[in-house]
């Protein structure tokens, strides 16, 4: 090919007008992208967070939903003092700016009171362990109350003055009473105590009732010398 006919080529519209059309093609291409991608991220937009502490679950998730956010219950806890399904916290702060869609996570108070398993101590463990694992796990205790038994040794467990079984479900508002023993034998229990014998007393003993088995038939016959002695004095009298 003559240089002429290839510079020549360059002048021919039909080669023009592909490459603007590519050129066309390219640049809409990009602003579809960019625009798709501003709607999906939601560029430019900003949402202010509102408080929705305290406030019932029910109002907080429309507040919530109406500003385009998306409501999810992570978590529950409980406050003794506030109503029962009303916002304890909420994972985004009152005041942030986010875009809209942003999933907003809340704990909210549980509608009864927690319970606990009470864990295996009865029977099983010193007064020392019991207290430590009951307190770790969230139990209120109350004074030991101290029963006949081995000396710091759990017996039993007491609830509102019943006693409550290993596996129990426990609120946590419900105190604790640990039966321990005080080091001390119960009262009414009886210990017949035994005086050892020696060998030597237990001789003396046989011999004794030996003795006294003895009957008056038994006893040797009088010497001559004892009947002579009686024949005299029955003769004087």
């Amino acid at each position: 090919m003559k240089t002429s006919e290839f510079f020549g080529k360059f002048k021919s519209g039909y080669l023009w007008g592909n490459l603007l059309a590519m050129a066309v093609v390219v640049v809409l291409l990009i602003v579809g992208v960019k625009y798709a991608l501003d709607v999906y991220t939601h560029h430019g937009e900003s949402l202010t967070v509102p408080s929705v502490k305290h406030k019932k679950y029910k109002d907080a998730e429309r507040i919530l939903d109406d500003l385009g956010l998306v409501v999810v219950v992570s978590d529950t806890g409980y406050v003794k003092t506030l109503p029962p399904d009303v916002v304890l916290e909420q994972s985004i702060e009152a005041g942030e700016k986010v875009k809209s869609g942003r999933i907003i996570y809340l704990t909210v108070n549980a509608l009864k009171t927690p319970t606990i398993t009470l864990p295996d101590i009865i029977d099983n463990s010193s007064l020392r362990e019991a207290m430590a694992k009951l307190t770790a796990m969230g139990f209120k205790l109350a004074m030991p109350q101290f029963v006949p038994g081995e000396k710091d040794w759990v017996y039993g467990v007491l609830v509102g003055g019943k006693s409550v079984v290993t596996g129990a479900k426990i609120s946590v508002e419900d105190s604790l009473v640990i039966q321990v023993g005080n080091g001390m034998r119960d009262a009414s229990d009886s210990v017949n105590y035994i005086d050892p014998i020696y060998p030597e007393e237990e001789d003396a003993i046989d011999e004794f009732e030996i003795m006294d088995d003895v009957t008056p038939a038994d006893k040797p016959e009088a010497t001559a010398t004892e009947k002579k002695t009686t024949t005299t004095t029955t003769t004087t009298e």
